[in-house]
Parts: C-alpha cells; structure tokens; sequence
C-alpha cells in the first residue's frame, strides 16, 4: 500500500460517504456510454495484451476490470480507501498513491491511464505534476491517456434534469462556464475542474507527450438521453435510443467543433524519451 495521498477533504468524503463511483458508469444510459465509447477508443490505441497499464486514478476498478478481461496486467492507483478496497476485490493490483506522485518506477509500464485524476487537480500545477509522473514512468512510446469534463457538461445536464431553472445550479453553472471550476458544495458534486478541448491538448502537450489526440467520448447526444431516461422512469441501457446516442458520438468523433458537446473528452498521446523529447501536436 503506498502513503496516505494529500487530497482535498471534501473529494475524499464524497466519494467514501456520499457517491458510490463503482456503478456510475452501470446505472444508467449516459453512464454506460461513457463506458462503451471509452472501451471504444483505447482498444483502438492499446498495444497488445498482455502489455502492462497503470491505471492512475482507477477509482473501484470498473476500466481495470475490463482491461483484466481483455488479457492486460494492471495495477490500479487511487487516493480513496474505498475504491482500493474494491478495485482489489476484482482481482486485480491495487494501492493507496497520488497521481501527482507515483511510486512506480520511471519506465516501468506500457501504458498509463488517468481516467479521473484531472478532474479534482483543480490547480494547473498539481495537473501538470500528474501528466508529468504519467509520462515518467511509461516506457518511451507508450501510450498516455488522460480523460477530462468537458467545460460545457454541467450546461447540458441541468437542461436535461431541468434544475438549470433554478437559481442556486445556473449561479453554480455560469461559475463553470466562466472559471472551468466546480467548487464543492454546489448542485449535487465535489471540488472538479472542467476542462475545453484546447486547454486539456495543451496541457498534455506542455507535459511533454507527442502525438495529441483529443476524442470527444459521449458525443452530442448523451444529455438527450439522459433527460429521456430520467423523465421517462425507463432503463435505456440498450435501447433504440441508447443505440442511436452511441452512433452520434461516433460519427462526431473525426470532427473538432463537436468535441465540446460530449460530457467527457479523452486526450490520448505517446511518450517520448525524457531528454530531448521533442513536442509534436498530431
């Protein structure tokens, strides 16, 4: 088990006491998407099982389990008790770490994932000690994925739940549109940063990491789905609609002015040498 990280109080305790991380990408349509397009887009880009994958951030293991399946070693790392305890549970390695400080060695994996630390680094420094440990400790060449909120997500969402027509959630909502910041104790969530597709390319870029790629995940359709889910009372996990949401974000992937509708984006990109790296935008 590595050392207690150093992580907001608040990020701690909603994801302990408050949201149970483990079925949110499960229980319902948006979720599943998210699920299936991010599926979508690493096995595209994955090197061949069983390469290694550290994944930063892993949460209770629902990437890490699919991963597992797929014929992939991986080693989760992620600051909540809870989630080491359950990403264990499926069988797969698991530690208490911080994404900002790894204590895996330089070079030592095939491919590492930071599916969540981006969005609680709320400070661009602590965001860049993170992308610069990822591209540290993969090997030269190996693949970085990192995913991000996109800035407009909470917009779309409070549409589809309707609680934009309230005052306190459209005060929170122009504070993320405005400052790209979720500050905690606001509509429902934990202390977050909301990235736009240029800045999440231009960090991954400052990193070091050669060959950017930002992929919008959800596509344009996922809050539509959501709200369709929500207020009809129906699982649409597999629906007509929940098939048509997936094809819409994957006839919006190739196209950049549509990266700003999905909920989440996913940067991708590989690791140079750590002397004399060259930066290159693909």
């Amino acid at each position: 088990m590595g050392t207690a990280p150093q992580i907001a109080p608040e990020i701690y305790d909603f994801y302990t006491d408050t949201f149970d991380e483990a079925t949110r990408l499960t229980a319902t349509a948006d979720g599943a998407l998210e699920l299936v397009r991010t599926q979508e887009i690493l096995r595209r880009l994955l090197p061949p099982a069983p390469a290694t994958v550290l994944d930063v951030g892993g949460g209770p293991g629902i990437h890490a389990q699919w991963l597992s399946a797929d014929g992939y070693k991986v080693h989760v790392v992620d600051p909540v008790a809870r989630h080491v305890e359950q990403a264990a549970a499926l069988g797969v390695g698991a530690e208490i770490g911080d994404a900002r400080q790894l204590t895996a060695d330089t070079g030592s994996y095939d491919v590492v994932l930071l599916l969540g630390p981006l969005y609680h680094l709320l400070e661009r420094a602590d965001r860049d000690r993170a992308l610069a440990e990822a591209r540290r400790v993969v090997r030269p060449g190996g693949l970085v994925a990192a995913a991000a909120i996109g800035r407009y997500a909470s917009l779309y969402e409070h549409v589809a739940t309707t609680f934009l027509g309230t005052e306190r959630v459209r005060d929170a909502v122009a504070d993320i549109l405005r400052t790209g910041r979720h500050e905690p104790g606001r509509k429902g969530f934990t202390a977050a940063y909301f990235h736009t597709a240029e800045g999440l390319e231009e960090e991954m870029v400052a990193a070091g990491l050669e060959g950017v790629a930002v992929h919008g995940i959800e596509g344009p359709a996922w809050s539509c789905l959501k709200a369709a889910e929500q207020h009809s009372g129906e699982r649409l996990i597999g629906s007509p609609m929940f098939v048509a949401a997936l094809e819409s974000a994957r006839l919006a992937e190739p196209y950049p002015a549509l990266l700003s509708s999905s909920s989440h984006m996913l940067a991708t990109a590989t690791a140079g040498s750590l002397t004399g790296c060259r930066r290159e935008v693909g």
